[in-house]
């Protein structure tokens, strides 16, 4: 026999037992063998072992019964309807009657149970309303664009808020340096007298018309920047800031597009592109989980703690190789642990390790001005100034490297050697580092 404990359909309905016909109060028994109709039994019928055409006594049964907490230990399931039927009959508020009608809770436990469980429970929130409060997030206007206020802010000039507005001033809706600023100056000479010939009057309205067109310009950017709420740089930088790198690089592209679409809908054209990054990620997520024949996210918690820790003891490895590469020089080795304090303090390491050889290594390369630097991270700077790499060179080596990479599904050190012709130090160390930060795999 198997025992289930469940809820009826209505608790408060009273059908009759098959077998004395007596009404059934609870618990009683459901066959779960007989029916449709339910074949229901009364308790003192089930013990004698009842049974009726189809029905046996060996067939498995339900035990029907509302008497089990649901949302408090203190309150049944059919007191949670009973509460439920009596506010619909007095009306929410009335919970002197309400207590009344059920006859089992106080005025007190009745209001404080209905409003914890059934008022203030998240689980008991509108779905629908939750999906509109959800939408309107998403497609919330990330623009700041200008109202005018009867007391607008005067930033003082050059103040910190006055560099943050561009030198914006909101009181006369102008910029401290508009665009085109010294349009002006061509009309400055002009004046009109009688005895002009007609040649030199159409020049001269020639020019003023002009000077209205670059005016319009002038009034078209203006527009442009309040509307899509470019006057404050730095809040919209930090909006920008929070799309992932690939996003911001669309922002960046889309931006002469932006004048076309206006400020919603050039925002919500990011916001579609950044919802499509994310669904990529999160599907390239999964079939990494497919491919290691991962098919629960148990197991894939369990996956990602583990790359994550072999991830940490690579780096373990390589720190420890560089360690004794260095260990039998002293001087290097002073060095050495002199660069790796600076690191971990957060500074730039500024010495150099010397080799093995006593000989002092070259002064690090300076990339200021240097074509392609800004394409580069921090550590590929880093890299560049100790092997002494323009960055034009070292991202022509980066890419044919990752190529050949993907080609072949790996790369040796004697294959990256033979793609580039430069001296074998420096190919050992450009190898090194794009299969430590993970842009190539080792064959």
């Amino acid at each position: 026999m198997e025992h289930l404990a469940s809820l009826g359909n209505d608790p408060f309905d009273k059908p009759p037992c098959r077998g004395c016909s007596s009404y059934l109060s609870e618990p009683y028994i459901k066959c779960a063998e007989c029916g449709p109709p339910p074949f229901l039994l009364c308790l003192q019928c089930f013990t004698i072992g009842f049974e009726y055409k189809k029905h046996q006594s060996n067939h498995t049964y339900e035990i029907m019964t509302s008497n089990f907490p649901v949302l408090d230990p203190a309150w049944t399931a059919q007191e949670e309807m009973a509460l439920l039927e009596a506010v619909m009959d007095c009306g929410f508020g009335n919970w002197q009657d309400v207590a009344n009608q059920m006859n089992t809770k106080t005025k007190e436990e009745c209001e404080k149970h209905y409003m914890k469980h059934f008022i203030n429970n998240p689980l008991f929130a509108s779905t629908l309303l939750n999906l509109k409060q959800a939408e309107e997030t998403q497609h919330k206007d990330t623009a700041i664009p200008f109202y005018s206020a009867e007391d607008p802010p005067r930033p003082v000039f050059d103040s910190l808020l006055s560099r943050d507005m561009a030198g914006y001033m909101p009181a006369r809706a102008d910029f401290i340096e508009e665009f085109d600023n010294y349009a002006e100056w061509d009309l400055r000479d002009i004046e009109f007298v009688e005895d002009d010939s007609e040649l030199l009057h159409a020049l001269k309205i020639a020019v003023v018309d002009i000077y209205h067109s670059r005016l319009k310009e002038r009034q078209r950017r203006k527009k442009i920047i309040r509307d899509h709420g470019l006057i404050n740089l730095r809040k919209f930088q930090i909006l920008e800031r929070r799309y992932p790198k690939e996003v911001q690089d669309l922002y960046e592209a889309m931006r002469h597009f932006a004048r076309i679409l206006g400020p919603t809908e050039h925002d919500k054209f990011i916001e579609s592109h950044a919802l499509e990054f994310e669904l990529r990620r999160e599907i390239k997520r999964l079939q990494e989980y497919r491919v290691a024949g991962i098919t629960n996210f148990y197991s894939a918690r369990t996956y990602d703690l583990l790359k994550k820790t072999r991830e940490e003891e690579r780096l373990k490895r390589t720190m420890l190789s560089e360690v004794l590469r260095y260990i039998q020089d002293s001087n290097a080795c002073q060095q050495w642990l002199c660069r790796q304090a600076d690191m971990d303090s957060g500074l730039s390491p500024t010495m150099q390790v010397m080799s093995n050889s006593g000989r002092r290594s070259a002064p690090p390369l300076n990339l200021t001005g240097l074509p392609g630097t800004e394409k580069l991270d921090e550590k590929e700077k880093e890299l560049c100034q100790v092997v002494r790499l323009v960055p034009g060179a070292y991202l022509e080596y980066k890419a044919a490297l990752v190529s050949e990479c993907h080609k072949q599904g790996g790369l040796r050190l004697a294959q990256a050697r033979a793609l580039i012709k430069i001296d074998v130090n420096k190919t050992r160390k450009i190898y090194d580092f794009l299969l430590r930060e993970g842009y190539i795999t080792k064959a």
